[in-house]
């Protein structure tokens, strides 16, 4: 296969039919040797978590697409640490979208004066840049359309199709007895038809779970819980 792009916690390649596959590497984003889904480097390397990673978002990939809602995803081969997946352009340089449940993480650093941690929000939708130079910023609609990145009607589409995702994976995860706080997801669109897809992948590294004591859930202890 050919390698088409390095990324922090996955490769991209294109086979020898031109197909894009996904390779999972055991690379964590994080700082100091801990974990952090709202870090932008690579912060500690687990061995395992590319193959738990990979079979997490390939059981939520599956339920996501039997609910019809589009996304890049074809099949995965979870030993090879591969998921092939249609080709799709992104938004600008990459547009990520947080749902966030409760507030913790960046939200509370932001909006600590005004909110208690842990406090409720009504699957409250963000976005931000994917640019480690500048720390991933926020922006919102009228910055999203006046920067070409996203069309009209584009953002409130990505929004709707966030919470309805979100909702899908909060619910699976409560029949679990777990608790999901916040969740970052991407999007792009489909090089062939156009359609916004989800795209990336869907595990522990992208969100924050907690059991029904208060007590965070580790991505790599999500395996205990869903298989």
């Amino acid at each position: 296969m050919d390698l088409i792009y390095k990324g922090k916690t996955k490769d991209v390649y294109q086979d020898k039919d031109g197909e894009i596959v996904l390779f999972f590497k055991d690379d964590m984003t994080g700082k100091d040797g801990k974990f952090d889904p709202g870090e932008n480097q690579v912060g500690l390397t687990v061995e395992g978590s590319g193959k738990a990673g990979l079979k997490m978002t390939s059981y939520f990939f599956e339920k996501i697409n039997a609910a019809g809602i589009p996304t890049h995803y074809i099949d995965a081969n979870i030993e090879d640490r591969q998921m092939r997946v249609k080709k799709v352009s992104v938004f600008g340089h990459g547009l990520e979208v947080i749902c966030r449940y409760r507030a913790v993480g960046s939200f509370i650093r932001r909006y600590g004066d005004y909110i208690e941690e842990g406090a409720p929000l009504n699957a409250y939708v963000e976005m931000t840049l994917k640019d480690d130079e500048r720390q991933d910023p926020l922006i919102n609609k009228a910055g999203l359309e006046a920067l070409n990145i996203l069309k009209p009607g584009e953002y409130d589409e990505i929004a709707k199709l966030t919470v309805k995702i979100s909702d899908i994976i909060k619910e699976e995860l409560a029949q679990k007895g777990l608790e999901l706080y916040d969740i970052k997801l991407e999007f792009g669109r489909d090089e062939k038809t156009g359609e916004v897809l989800l795209i990336d992948e869907i595990s522990g590294g992208n969100m924050r779970v907690f059991d029904k004591d208060g007590k965070y859930i580790e991505p790599l202890e999500f395996g205990e819980y869903l298989f």
